[in-house]
């Protein structure tokens, strides 16, 4: 999805490496007496200035602030990837969690390791780690080895490890699936293809090209559903069928399907939806809901609602028995880039930096009981359990790092380094998850304590 550079206001930092300084003799590095300075090279001295002379000035001013892999064998299993329905998990499917419900809404425990949650709009910026990945390592490029001062690691963390890259997609990956009963993982790209992935080796089983730039993939029982401009192609593996959904205008952004029915955003702002008829075995049109003047970029469904956002800035709440549209969210400031459902709360995210929580009044409306602030734009949210049952969320950010936050605190667990940004995040079985980056890296990971099965031991149990 190409957003206009006066909508990117979340947009990356442009980082350049600086060349020496012609006083770099007269100023003392401001950060290296702070014990914190990670140039390299730094114009500035790393050491303190000789004693004054008459003629010699002691001021400076100080600059801006600049800027393996584990192994864990060759496959990965495939297990049920929805989580508990009890349990206070994120959520982003319908399963049985109240996305909000009509109460006052508990006192809030939001950000409370760091100092205390703030509604309507209040936040803190979170504490950041110092170190900063290599972006010349990632490329295979840097010369500088274990004498490097940035880091050489794919990611940042003690609970999480890196499993396997799927390497494959020539451009972004935009969609990652894992329809039930299957034991193959599909990804789709910007590259128009849709590659089936072995769970048992980790390796492509078969590539199916379409041609045109995949927008979104999601799947639904035995149903893989990919976005596509103007129009949605539908597979069902078990049976083989391939139907094709047309009536979209411009390309397909986001989907989400619950009990027979399939919503899909599209590039013109409308949100078309169809319901399968099993005697025809088909997908018949059954509305269409007009609100949104951009393009839709993702929804949610929870509580009999239907959320969505927009480039136009916007959430809307719409109700699933008479999907009309019911409540208009304009908090934020900038494009709404994801939401979902966690508990009693839904959340979402946009490039004005900002990730809020949402809860219901008494009257029904969605008000924000906290605002928690990135230093960078957010494209994705994601949320699952870690190894301990504890709700976590991944947070995608526009300086092409997966941050992971444990809730409802957002205390920094780790954070995860791609080559180019995350536009794609999926949950998986047995602990495990999968990040699509820009560059076309599919890489699997896995919370760490957590009981590993063969795909053999899932499908026979």
């Amino acid at each position: 999805m190409d957003l206009d550079t006066s909508e990117r206001d979340g947009g990356k930092r442009i980082y350049s490496r600086l060349g020496p300084a012609q006083d770099r003799y007269q100023k003392v590095c401001f950060h290296w007496q702070n014990g914190r300075c990670n140039r390299y090279p730094c114009p500035f001295l790393h050491s303190e200035l000789p004693p004054k002379r008459a003629n010699y000035s002691s001021s400076y001013s100080s600059p801006d602030d600049p800027h393996n892999f584990q192994g864990g064998g060759s496959g990965f299993s495939r297990r049920n990837p929805n989580p508990n329905p009890n349990s206070t998990a994120l959520s982003n499917h319908n399963g049985t969690n109240p996305a909000v419900s009509n109460h006052n809404g508990p006192p809030s425990r939001w950000g409370r390791s760091r100092g205390g949650g703030g509604g309507g709009g209040g936040g803190r910026v979170p504490t950041k780690n110092p170190e900063k990945m290599c972006g010349y390592w990632l490329k295979g490029k840097c010369t500088y080895g274990d004498s490097c001062r940035y880091l050489h690691a794919s990611s940042i963390g003690e609970t999480f490890s890196f499993l396997k890259l799927l390497e494959g997609h020539e451009q972004a990956v935009s969609g990652i699936a894992l329809p039930s009963a299957s034991d193959k993982l599909y990804s789709g790209g910007k590259d128009g293809t849709v590659r089936l992935w072995d769970c048992q080796t980790g390796q492509c089983a078969a590539i199916v090209t379409l041609g045109d730039e995949i927008g979104c993939m999601i799947s639904e029982g035995p149903w893989l559903f990919v976005g596509l401009p103007n129009g949605i192609k539908a597979w069902n593996i078990q049976t083989n069928t391939d139907l094709s959904l047309s009536g979209p205008v411009g390309q397909v952004y986001a989907m989400v399907a619950i009990n027979d029915m399939l919503f899909a955003g599209t590039q013109d702002g409308s949100i078309l939806a169809w319901r399968f008829n099993v005697a025809g075995n088909c997908f018949e049109p059954a509305a269409f809901l007009a609100g949104h003047h951009r393009a839709v970029v993702s929804m949610v469904v929870g509580a009999q609602r239907l959320f969505s956002c927009s480039m136009d800035n916007t959430i809307r709440v719409w109700d699933l028995g008479t999907l009309q549209c019911v409540e208009t969210l304009t908090d934020h400031t900038s494009v709404v880039m994801s939401v979902l459902c966690w508990d009693q709360f839904l959340l979402s995210c946009s490039l004005d930096k900002t990730i809020k929580v949402w809860v219901a009044t008494e009257s029904g409306k969605l008000e924000v009981t906290y605002t928690h602030i990135e230093e960078h734009g957010i494209l994705s949210l994601c949320g699952m359990h870690d190894a301990q049952a504890k709700p976590v969320l991944l947070c995608s950010c526009n300086d092409n790092c997966v941050r992971i936050y444990d809730l409802p605190s957002f205390t920094e667990r780790g954070k995860i380094f791609s080559k180019e940004e995350v536009r794609a995040i999926q949950i998986g079985p047995g602990g495990l998850f999968f990040t699509g980056d820009g560059s076309g890296e599919l890489k699997v990971w896995k919370w760490l304590d957590t009981e590993q099965s063969s795909l053999h031991d899932v499908i026979t149990a």
